[in-house]
């Protein structure tokens, strides 16, 4: 079969819907396949692919979710880290999964709703572009292998979120008005802290303390805490507080007016490159999944990387990812283990 077929991953969720039908109007044969993490949601998904006349399927992801991303999110806050589900479960789970029912049906692409893009490269090379609007999702897609990009379709990366609501409507789609899901799919509610302590083991109640170490008030556990977080101290203070380390090793959180959050420095492991750059270039980083760029030099170091910040930052946290970007390509990423703060 091949040519023009693709596996497109079918969420039940607008974007991929609208994702479907752009497909077959480029002349794609398309397989929806959605992915079951044992939440229910394949009515939606099977529902968009009657409505366009394409084949339909479903592929249990329950086992290696758990393996590959929900047991490592649960360690990652013991240890005082704060996860990024997504950008684990897409090079590990989720596009596996698809590429495996594409090598089923003979397809040779394999397409999401994410809000990015595949571009040629100056060697004709598949690069990973941000999204073409500010709904870019290509910060999630970061950690995904380079040889992968060849055989990668990303139908709405060139359209506003306003204008695929605008498609599903003019498509007729059901779930064209169905909100957006803005939490992580396994758990739905968002109480990620509720989540932890019902899988079992979670960080004790500890102290929170200033930099010299007083005490200023107990916590509820190291996991319900993130660096930079203000809101839900419960500290009464004179001046704003916030989280500025959290130490798993005394179940400790430290708290500051903030002034000592800003960093020069950052380092990380486990480099995925996605397209070639030079030692000490000037590029662009994200440090968390948000609109926030700053500029930077990257210098590898072992299988990870030193990143020198041009403009500090606030908070770079461990556990989040560091993506680097020139102009409108996604060069790489690394995971960030610790920082280098400037003094407050």
């Amino acid at each position: 079969m091949g040519g023009k077929t693709v596996v497109l991953g079918l969420s039940g969720g607008v974007d991929s819907a609208v994702a479907a039908r752009l497909l077959q109007e480029q002349g794609y044969t398309v397989y929806g396949h959605w992915l079951d993490i044992g939440l229910g949601g394949r009515e939606d998904a099977q529902q968009v692919a009657e409505t366009f006349g394409i084949p339909f399927s479903a592929g249990d992801i329950r086992r290696e979710l758990e393996a590959s991303v929900m047991g490592p999110f649960q360690r990652d806050y013991l240890a005082g880290r704060t996860p990024l589900p997504c950008a684990r479960c897409n090079p590990t789970v989720k596009f596996p999964a698809l590429f495996r029912r594409a090598e089923e049906v003979g397809a040779d692409w394999v397409a999401t709703g994410h809000y990015a893009r595949i571009a040629a490269g100056p060697a004709g090379e598949p690069l990973l572009c941000r999204g073409a609007h500010t709904n870019d999702q290509a910060y999630m897609l970061a950690r995904l292998p380079q040889h992968w990009l060849s055989r990668l379709v990303f139908p709405i990366g060139g359209y506003e979120k306003t204008q695929v609501r605008q498609l599903a409507r003019d498509f007729g789609l059901p779930v064209a008005e169905k909100p957006d899901s803005m939490e992580i799919c396994f758990i739905p509610d968002g109480d990620y802290a509720a989540w932890l302590e019902a899988r079992g083991a979670v960080p004790p109640p500890g102290h929170f303390v200033d930099r010299t170490g007083r005490v200023l008030g107990r916590h509820r556990g190291i996991h319900r805490y993130t660096i930079g977080q203000r809101r839900g101290l419960g500290i009464p203070a004179a001046h704003r507080l916030f989280v500025s380390e959290i130490c798993p090793e005394t179940q400790e959180v430290v708290l500051s007016d903030g002034t000592d959050l800003m960093a020069d420095t950052v380092w990380g492991e486990d480099f995925n490159p996605l397209a070639p750059l030079t030692e000490g270039e000037e590029l662009t980083v994200r440090l968390r999944h948000s609109k926030t760029e700053t500029p930077a030099r990257f210098y590898p170091e072992g299988t990870g990387g030193r990143l020198e910040l041009l403009t500090p930052a606030r908070a770079p946290t461990p556990g989040q990812l560091a993506v680097l970007y020139r102009g409108d390509w996604v060069l790489g990423s690394l995971w960030i283990t610790r920082a280098r703060r400037i003094p407050g």
